[in-house]
């Protein structure tokens, strides 16, 4: 099987501002030249982690998600990231994950950040999604899930776990740790995409961008505090061949998640 390109767009983000956000990835888009198979922007890319739910929400095919159908056209890849959804009037952080032809499919995040009062906020998604690119299977899913490592256990399901965040500077060192920890025991690569600066709450974020392989080696860590655009390259016959030589799938725990 081919191996797959990932690229990670860190940025700053404007607060509370679609239009503007929509232009400022847009420009960014516009500098990269090199063929992709996936674009990940961050978490609530549209607007910054913000509780104004109600206030800022789009119906499913407005005019992020038209952006994104035209982005993922325009680039020949997957587009993904969150945006604020109204659905029968209750509001999701849901990832979409946008294809070049316009289809597309979403997870509503699990975990919300009761801290920021996101649970008071925005309802809860109860399914995970699985999607693939090129034979790839991958695990999307958003921030605060991170710390729930039940929620991502591979069942032999996936090759890769992907996380898009407003992660903050002073949580920085879990960020990292977990995202490696999630790929040594999940027996996957892991990517996490997080913005950078200072958002309407006054919550400074450094972005650490990264990937880690199975073993839980760093392939890529965008600079901290600087926006930045990076593709990956990862190796699907080099998974493989450690899945063949150190099979702990075989060993794992059976269990189910229950949800609401």
């Amino acid at each position: 099987m081919q191996d797959l390109k990932i690229t990670l767009l860190q940025t700053d983000l404007y607060w509370e501002r679609i239009q503007d956000n929509l232009f400022l990835f847009e420009n960014r888009l516009s500098t990269m030249h090199e063929e992709t198979d996936l674009i990940v922007l961050p978490e609530m890319f549209s607007t910054a982690f913000t509780m104004k739910s109600a206030q800022l929400a789009e119906e499913m095919g407005g005019k992020t998600m038209q952006w994104m159908a035209h982005q993922a056209k325009e680039k020949n890849c997957v587009i993904t990231g969150s945006i604020i959804i109204n659905e029968n009037e209750k509001y999701y952080n849901r990832l979409i994950w946008m294809r070049a032809d316009g289809s597309y499919e979403f997870y509503d995040k699990r975990h919300l950040f009761r801290m920021a009062n996101e649970n008071e906020h925005f309802s809860a998604g109860n399914k995970r999604l699985i999607v693939e690119i090129n034979g790839w299977k991958i695990c999307p899913l958003i921030c605060y899930d991170l710390r729930f490592p039940a929620w991502s256990r591979n069942k032999q399901e996936y090759d890769i776990l992907l996380y898009v965040a407003n992660w903050p500077e002073r949580r920085r060192t879990p960020w990292s740790t977990l995202l490696a920890a999630r790929a040594i025991e999940n027996y996957c690569y892991s990517v996490g995409l997080n913005r950078i600066g200072t958002d309407g709450n006054n919550i400074a974020f450094t972005g650490d961008s990264a990937a880690y392989d199975f073993f839980g080696a760093c392939l890529s860590h965008l600079k901290p505090n600087e926006k930045g655009i990076e593709t990956i390259t990862f190796s699907y016959s080099k998974l493989m061949d450690f899945r063949k030589s150190f099979p702990v799938w075989m060993d794992a725990d059976a269990f189910e998640i229950t949800t609401p």
